[in-house]
């Protein structure tokens, strides 16, 4: 009976997460309320309360979720990588996974912003489950780098482009050239730029 109970809570879960995710999608994270979800998933608001304590926490696990999903196959990766270039190609590619669904990127950037005035949800993002922090980037490069260049610089200012990259994209202003005919800077310049700066940063020249 235990174990009946069990599965069955574990099925309430996943579908209040996938009403959640959905309703997120269409009309943003503040708009969305908790009745609103539990009555589109079919179930009464105390089955909600059973597994978070309000909508944050819900969506911050929807947030770890996705980034596990997205870091597994990245890792994945990682581990068979024999150069600075590899690393970041497939950093870079992980990144892309995540802008690519636009609607979830909104979200994101949404609650980001919303959480920025809650201390304890400010102190949440800033954990590594929650996104890619400078020290995690650090972190993959490191052993890849072999200039004195600090790993944690690279960590910075690829997390800086990325995520100035997911606020224009968001709100869906592009980056304009400069007295330019050339049009919008897209994600793959952004890429390049990043991947670029790490390698000339990062790796001695060749004499």
């Amino acid at each position: 009976m235990a174990r009946k109970q069990q599965e069955k809570s574990l099925q309430t879960k996943k579908e209040l997460m996938e009403a959640a995710n959905e309703l997120f999608g269409k009309k943003g994270f503040i708009e969305t309320t908790v009745a609103e979800i539990t009555k589109h998933a079919g179930y009464a608001k105390g089955s909600f309360y059973r597994h978070w304590a309000s909508k944050d926490k819900l969506f911050l696990e929807i947030v770890e979720e996705k980034l596990k999903e997205y870091r597994n196959s990245r890792d994945d990766r990682l581990g068979k990588a024999s150069s600075l270039e590899e690393v970041m190609n497939i950093i870079w590619d992980f990144l892309e996974n995540i802008v690519s669904d636009q609607n979830w990127a909104k979200v994101f950037l949404e609650f980001t912003i919303y959480a920025s005035r809650v201390p304890e949800l400010r102190e949440d993002m800033s954990l590594s489950q929650y996104r890619l922090s400078e020290e995690v980037f650090a972190n993959l490069v490191r052993d890849f780098v072999d200039t004195d260049y600090p790993p944690e610089k690279i960590g910075a200012f690829n997390t800086v482009l990325f995520e100035g990259y997911m606020v224009r994209s968001s709100i869906e202003t592009g980056f304009m050239i400069q007295g330019s005919n050339e049009g919008l800077i897209g994600f793959k310049d952004v890429r390049d730029a990043a991947v670029t700066l790490a390698l000339t940063n990062g790796l001695k020249k060749a004499e």
